[in-house]
């Protein structure tokens, strides 16, 4: 008997070699770890895009996220759903384990944190006898020192209304860790929040060198984002090496810096 990230108790009698995984990062780790293993993912679940061919066989669709299609996932016998504690419902992690499906549940606030349940979920879960190419290139990514500020960042994931990344998030930790801090905004209890609800005004108004607006989970473009901070240093990003945990770790810090380089003359 081991536990998962939240201390919740994960019965495992062998190995698992029935895996579903309910969340994009996660599943992308599955797939370059132990991809026959693979046999159900959430629609959203897009890299690799050649899932099927690395798994074998065809992998099953099982809704999204936050709508998982539990019939769907109980039908292909898992021996483990793997979930995580943001992206995921209480109420369907709640709903599996009461019909019998193993749930292990990943949670991390920092970059240090997601490296150990990485760890914990390809070994104490998954049983790998070593850890995967990734994650010890990953590991060895993040041991050196964190690089020098190149600017404060406010960093947007909706609007309508208008959120952004707070400063008790993996993503925010990671930011700082590649040189750009989060501006802290005036929003009550700010140290606290996640992803808090903030005027555009207000991010106008503050003093970040540079305001990022990712692609996703609101898909932010040129015409869709920018146009509300005129006069400022505005970048799209792409969410997956700011937000997802996992393969994306291991190059994360040199592409968000290539990314949000000097824009050419």
């Amino acid at each position: 008997m081991t536990t998962d990230d939240l201390g919740h108790p994960v019965d495992l009698a062998a190995p698992p070699r029935r895996v579903v995984g309910l969340v994009p990062s996660l599943t992308e780790a599955l797939a370059l770890s132990c991809p026959e293993r693979v046999v159900g993912a959430t629609r959203f679940c897009v890299l690799p895009p050649d899932l099927d061919e690395r798994a074998g066989h065809p992998v099953v669709r099982v809704g999204g996220p936050k709508d998982p299609d539990l019939g769907a996932i109980l039908a292909l016998a898992p021996e483990l759903v793997v979930a995580n504690k943001e992206e995921n419902r209480r109420e369907d992690v709640e709903a599996l384990r009461a019909a019998g499906a193993p749930v292990w549940v990943t949670d991390a606030a920092t970059v240090d944190e997601a490296l150990v349940s990485m760890g914990r979920l390809f070994g104490r879960a998954l049983g790998l006898g070593s850890p995967p190419d990734w994650l010890r290139r990953a590991r060895r990514a993040w041991a050196g020192a964190d690089g020098p500020v190149v600017s404060s960042v406010v960093v947007c994931i909706w609007r309508d209304p208008w959120m952004v990344i707070g400063p008790r998030t993996y993503a925010a930790d990671l930011l700082r860790r590649t040189g750009l801090p989060l501006a802290e905004l005036p929003v009550a209890g700010w140290d606290r929040q996640r992803y808090p609800v903030v005027d555009p005004g207000t991010i106008r108004r503050s003093d970040a060198g540079l305001i990022v607006l990712l692609d996703a989970p609101y898909p932010f473009a040129p015409d869709d984002g920018p146009e509300c901070f005129p006069g400022r240093d505005v970048r799209i990003l792409p969410e997956r090496p700011v937000v997802w945990y996992g393969p994306g770790m291991v190059d994360a810090r040199d592409r968000i810096r290539a990314l949000l380089g000097p824009r050419p003359a």
